[in-house]
Order: C-alpha cells, then structure tokens, then sequence
C-alpha cells in the first residue's frame, strides 16, 4: 500500500479571520496540502481542476482553509444538515484516535451551507450516522471568486475557511483536546464535483460525480479511515 500522505500543521499566536479568503498573514506560512487526486488513486485521470488545503491550530481551534479551482460556481442547497454531496461540495473527516470509531464529517458548498455528522464506524462495517452532529462553536466562511449561480460568466474559484472549537472535538478524541505538539491524528479531505449542463441561462447539475481526495481511498468509499493521511501537529 503506498504511502500515507502527511500534513504538519503549525501552531500560530495570531489566529486567521474567519472570512473565506486565506489572505491573512496567519496563512502564509502555512504549507499547501499537495494537490486533490481522484478517490480511487492509482493510474485514475487528475481531476480536472485544483484543490488543495491548510490547516493550523492555536489553544482554542483547528483552522482549516481550502481552494478550489472552478470557472463555473454553482450550488442551489441552502438547507442546513441536508446531503450537500448530491451537489458540489468541500469536506473534511476526522478520527483523531484512528480506531476507526466515533469520527467527524464536514461539509459546505459554495453558499456556505454546512452539514455535520457523526459516524459510530464506517458505513460498511454496520455504522451509523448520528445525524446532524452539530459543534455549536463552529464557525465558517466561503469567497467566491466570480459569482454563484451566474452561468453567463466564468468564474476562479471559490474558498472555504473553517474553524473547529477543540473543546467540541475532544468528544471524538477520549475527551483530550487540544493536542500536544507531536501528536498524530487520521485526517481526509474531499471535494465533490459534478458535471453540469446550461438550461436557459441556468445551471442544471449532469449524471457525472467525480470524488477527488487528498489522501486517496484506492476505491469509490470515503468511509475507509485507514487510508486517510496523517494530521501531524
């Protein structure tokens, strides 16, 4: 099996604004995830366009910052807790023990839509989902580069900036949280994206869902947590 990607994220005393840009100095010394690659790995095409990610942490959260690469932005889910992944969507899982139990999922769209949930254990091992699992110190925010829904234009991209109390992820983790320099927590990223067609001027989502990762699944199955990377702090 190859190699799992690594991610060593640095502390920092100033935190980011919350404001979906990435442009804060806090960010600049933050390295890029390396590029998304399709959920099955291997030989399977690059995805056809970028996204890559950061992270860092202070006492209080874990910041998570994410760019991806789109000339056509378009969602229409604005309803909370609902299954964004039926539409274009960026979304993070955590199992911070890696035993594969009781881990994290996030998601949110272009709109800045968010879903949240708890998985018991992965999906094919019998789990359940604990559906929504909402952290009420959550706070969120996503930048579009160009304009949502406009299927006249072409647009950059769009950006996403998350930051995740610690004191509401410790139940995933025995209860310990922050985490200590050194530590080691099992992490994926994943963006969702959908072809689409234009309808009288208005975007209607296609039959094609490609699944591009950072850390790849080698099959079509985010709820494999042994294959996610490794968050290193």
């Amino acid at each position: 099996m190859p190699e799992l990607p690594r991610y060593k994220c640095h502390r920092v005393t100033t935190p980011p604004p919350i404001d979906g840009t990435l442009t804060h100095p806090a960010w600049a010394d933050a390295p890029w995830t390396s590029d998304f690659v399709d959920i099955r790995g291997g030989d399977h095409a690059a995805p056809r366009f970028r996204t890559r990610a950061k992270l860092l942490y202070d006492d209080e959260y874990l910041y998570l910052g994410g760019e991806l690469e789109e000339p056509h932005v378009w969602t229409s889910m604005t309803e909370p807790n609902t299954k964004l992944f039926e539409e274009n969507n960026f979304e993070l899982f955590l199992d911070p023990d890696g035993d594969r139990l009781n881990y994290y999922e996030f998601e949110i769209n272009p709109l800045g839509t968010i879903w949240e949930l708890t998985l018991t254990k992965p999906y094919s091992d019998g789990g359940l989902a604990v559906d929504p699992t909402n952290l009420p110190g959550l706070r969120t925010a996503v930048h579009v580069d160009g304009t949502v829904n406009d299927a006249g234009d072409t647009d950059s991209g769009w950006s996403v900036e998350v930051a995740l109390p610690w004191a509401e992820l410790a139940q995933y983790n025995q209860g310990v949280t922050p985490p200590s320099p050194g530590d080691e927590w099992r992490m994926n990223l994943m963006r969702v994206e959908w072809d689409h067609q234009v309808v009288d001027g208005q975007y209607r989502k296609g039959s094609q869902q490609d699944f591009w990762v950072w850390s790849p699944q080698h099959a079509i199955d985010m709820h494999q947590p042994q294959h996610w990377g490794i968050l290193e702090f």
